[in-house]
Order: structure tokens, then C-alpha cells, then sequence
């Protein structure tokens, strides 16, 4: 399209040029309208073929963190491929706009070296699966079940049903616990009973919670044992071992039946004291 100072100088009189004027509005309005249209009609063709490679990946089998991977990979490379589309039809050289769009690309990957960071360690996460979709993680001071792994981040929902966005960078570079790798967890409870409490007593005690409670595995074989003679009382431990799946339910029932036969049977958990010893004067 002519520059408005070209248009001026090859013009004779102000007609022709509020003619010319208007002819090049109107040429300009109409590219701007078939930009909005492949624009929009490009989204909505981004949008299908995701769910089209979404659902063949998924009959190939591969696994989820990978299939989010590769979609979100996809969706970027469509979308910078749109755009090129749309400033060709503006009229915009497009081997200007890539070399613009390249020189950008330097700048920024310099100012946001984290997000290439984010980048790198999402290609290590997906290469050596320290989790995966499904899995539940601590680590970055959260936990939660991971919902999605993305180009730059990895999405957990915590048990209270909050959404966490972790940069990979930081997952790929620091300590992960994967709670899903195992079949089997141990369970552990620390119970304080007084000074002068009968250990062997406490122990049938426990051990007939031990066997009634159906979940707890026999191999490994439970352990009450004496783990602390500790200021104010005698911390008694338990280990015992269950499904995973099993873990928190097993957790808080026995809890909560320890408190009871403790208080039937007539078995002091003790609070913290201090014992003073006053000398004569």
C-alpha cells in the first residue's frame, strides 16, 4: 500500500485525493476484516486439530504427560504459524516480520532465561518421568496430584482443591518425593504413656488393634517399640505397612481407636510437665 505522503504529491486536486484517500481506507478495512476471519477461523482450527492429535495420541497409547507435552507444543507453533498468515495479508513482508519476530525472540530469551530454564526442564521431566499425570508429589513446598504437565509448567491439584502452577525448571533441578512409585507406604505413630506404665500391657493393647484392623499387611510384620524416654513421658512407635491407597484412611482410624482403648483401659497419655524440686532454706 502507498504511503499517505506519496498519495499527496501524485495527487492534482483534493478530489482525486479524498478519493484516493477512501479507496485505500476501504482496501485497508477490507484486509483488517479477512485478517479477524482467518484469525478467527484459524483458532477455531487450532482448537479442532488439538482434539484430533489429543485423541491419536491417546489411541497410541502414549502416556498423558507426554500427550499435554506435545499438545501445548503444537498449540504454540499453530498459533505463531496464524499470525505469520494474518501480517501477510496486512501486506507486511513476511521474511521482514520472521527476522523482526527472531530478533524479538533473542531479546527476550535473554531477559527470560527462567522460561527457556522452564522450557529445558520440561523436555528432562518428560525424558526421565520422575512423575507423571496422575501421580502424587511434593516438592517446590507443595503437594498435590499432578493434573498436567506443560511446556513451561507442571499443574497439581492439592487436597483442598487449589490449582499450583510449578515452574519445570525448578522441578527438574531439586528433590521431587513421588508417592506413586510404590505399592506399599508405612504407616508411623508416636503415642507418649507416663513414667511407671506397664510397656507389655500397652503392647497386647496395641497389638490387638494391629491385627483387628484388616488393611495393615502382615510381611513387613508391624513394630511397637520404645523409640524415647522422653521428658515427660515414654513415646511408644509404631510401624506398620499398608496400600498406598489405604494410607490416610488407615492413618486417622487408628488414631482415633488408640485414644479410645487408651481411655478405656485406663492408659495415661500424658501432657508436657516439669517437675521443681524446692530445697530447704
Amino acid at each position: 500500500m502507498e504511503g499517505l505522503k506519496d498519495i499527496i504529491l501524485n495527487t492534482n486536486s483534493w478530489g482525486d485525493l479524498v478519493d484516493r484517500l477512501w479507496r485505500e481506507a476501504c482496501t485497508l478495512g477490507i484486509k483488517i476484516l479477512i485478517c479477524i476471519a482467518i484469525y478467527y477461523i484459524g483458532r477455531k482450527l487450532i482448537r479442532y486439530l488439538d482434539k484430533i492429535i489429543d485423541k491419536m495420541l491417546r489411541n497410541k497409547e502414549f502416556d498423558s504427560s507426554v500427550v499435554s507435552f506435545l499438545r501445548s507444543l503444537v498449540n504454540i507453533i499453530l498459533t505463531a504459524a496464524l499470525l505469520i498468515a494474518v501480517v501477510n495479508v496486512l501486506g507486511i513482508k513476511s521474511s521482514s516480520f520472521i527476522a523482526l519476530f527472531a530478533s524479538i525472540g533473542v531479546a527476550m530469551g535473554m531477559a527470560l532465561s527462567g522460561t527457556l530454564q522452564n522450557f529445558a526442564g520440561g523436555v528432562m521431566i518428560l525424558f526421565f518421568r520422575p512423575y507423571r499425570v496422575g501421580d502424587y508429589i511434593e516438592a517446590q513446598g507443595q503437594g498435590g496430584t499432578v493434573k498436567e504437565i506443560q511446556i513451561f509448567n507442571t499443574i497439581i491439584i492439592t487436597a483442598d482443591n487449589r490449582t499450583v502452577y510449578i515452574p519445570n525448571g525448578g522441578l527438574s533441578s531439586n528433590v521431587i518425593v513421588n508417592y506413586n512409585h510404590q505399592t506399599n507406604r508405612r504407616l508411623e505413630w508416636v503415642i507418649g504413656v507416663s513414667y511407671g506404665t506397664d510397656f507389655n500391657f500397652v503392647k497386647s493393647v496395641l497389638n490387638e488393634l494391629i491385627i483387628a484392623e484388616k488393611r495393615i499387611l502382615d510381611h513387613p510384620a508391624p513394630e511397637i517399640v520404645i523409640k524415647t524416654l522422653n521428658e515427660s513421658s515414654i513415646d511408644i512407635q509404631i510401624r506398620a505397612w499398608t496400600k498406598r491407597a489405604d494410607f490416610w484412611g488407615v492413618y486417622s482410624q487408628m488414631n482415633e481407636l488408640i485414644y479410645q482403648s487408651f481411655t478405656e483401659k485406663g492408659i495415661d497419655i500424658p501432657f508436657r510437665q516439669l517437675t521443681v524440686h524446692l530445697k530447704n532454706q
